[in-house]
């Protein structure tokens, strides 16, 4: 570490912002290492068993909130914040998507997973800003982090002025919303803090009360085995009966409590161009399911999507296409589709399509 580089911090940092600026980021933050005062909500959230099937969650314990035992040696965190709304999304967007999963017929794939896997976007991005801070500051020892490691994401965000918690548990700001994704830099430099924003949540339940499946239990906490979200990609067995009428026409992922927050008026498009959507994301059902496994990792390369794979795809489209059948019985294509589909599927997607055809 470049102990000189500590003398001049505020001009570093700003240097910093224009290099983020240029590699795509909206934002970017610095928080300090102690998130003990987090602690005892994580540990609560584990024990009320709210992460389902995500073991990973509780397999790190409260390392997710000791970013020094995560990385030894580290002093702050660099937060970033990436928009993700695609450029050419018009100003109604919100609307036009509320539209789009109220129309019969329609299958959606949430708005972020339309475009390039977010991961390699941000990981590559953020590994060229932290080449920018080294030779800034000089030498520092660093780890780049997307999603990818027991990190609280939105804690340190928030904690670092990148706007502050929304009540369905994302990282909200005045300028964008919550359309934005979220990366940071472990770093073993001292550089200043920057000041959290406060709450502008206010009174309002937009968000819960949008909720499908009831899943924000109360404000700032969801139960992942009711959400949407979870249950189309992190969960991989079969989706509760109960639950599956709820899901509607979402495919892979769910928008809702984004669609309906307030602030997402404000939600700016993305800077860089990796987020357009892809064709192949907006196909369809009977395009979907004329898919074989080999067309599936063909369309879904270098999107989020594909790392769900096939099985889990394919249990997605049978409970959409139920949905689907139960709103128009006579859809005569969707019904072939799925029984020209069901032979060659795995015994979770048959019994997903039998309970499709069954509606």
């Amino acid at each position: 570490m470049n102990q000189a580089s500590l003398s001049n911090g505020a001009q570093v940092l700003a240097s910093l912002r224009a290099a983020a600026h240029d590699l795509g980021f909206s934002q970017i933050g610095v928080a300090d290492v102690d998130l003990r005062h987090a602690e005892p909500g994580l540990v609560a959230w584990l024990d009320a068993g709210f992460h389902g099937g995500m073991g990973y969650m509780a397999a790190h314990g409260l390392k997710r909130a000791r970013p020094a035992e995560l990385v030894p040696g580290t002093v702050r965190v660099v937060t970033a914040r990436m928009d993700y709304l695609p450029a050419d999304m018009p100003p109604d967007w919100q609307a036009r998507e509320w539209r789009r999963l109220r129309t019969r017929g329609e299958a959606v794939v949430s708005i972020y997973a339309r475009g390039r896997d977010y991961h390699k976007v941000l990981r590559q991005r953020l590994q060229k800003l932290a080449e920018v801070l080294t030779a800034l500051a000089g030498p520092l020892g660093y780890r780049v982090f997307t999603d990818s490691a027991p990190v609280l994401e939105v804690e340190l965000a928030t904690r670092s002025g990148l706007g502050w918690r929304g009540k369905h548990t994302l990282a909200l700001t005045r300028e964008g919303g919550s359309m934005g994704f979220l990366g940071e830099i472990y770093i073993d430099m001292p550089l200043p803090l920057t000041p959290p924003e406060a709450s502008a949540c206010g009174s309002c339940t937009a968000c819960i009360d949008a909720c499908p499946t009831q899943a924000i239990v109360a404000p700032y906490r969801v139960d992942a085995r009711r959400c949407i979200s979870y249950l189309t990609i992190e969960h991989d067995g079969p989706i509760p009966e109960a639950l599956r009428g709820a899901i509607g026409s979402r495919v892979y992922g769910c928008d809702d409590c984004q669609l309906a927050c307030p602030w997402n008026k404000f939600a700016r498009p993305a800077m860089v161009a990796d987020f357009a959507p892809r064709e192949a994301m907006d196909a369809g059902l009977l395009a979907w399911w004329a898919w074989d496994e080999a067309a599936f990792l063909r369309h879904t390369e270098g999107t989020a999507v594909r790392r769900i794979g096939f099985v889990r795809w394919q249990r997605n489209l049978a409970v959409v296409s139920g949905n689907r059948l139960a709103a128009v019985p006579g859809d005569a294509a969707l019904r072939a589709a799925l029984v020209r589909a069901r032979p060659a599927a795995a015994p979770l997607v048959q019994a997903h399509i039998d309970w499709a055809l069954a509606q």
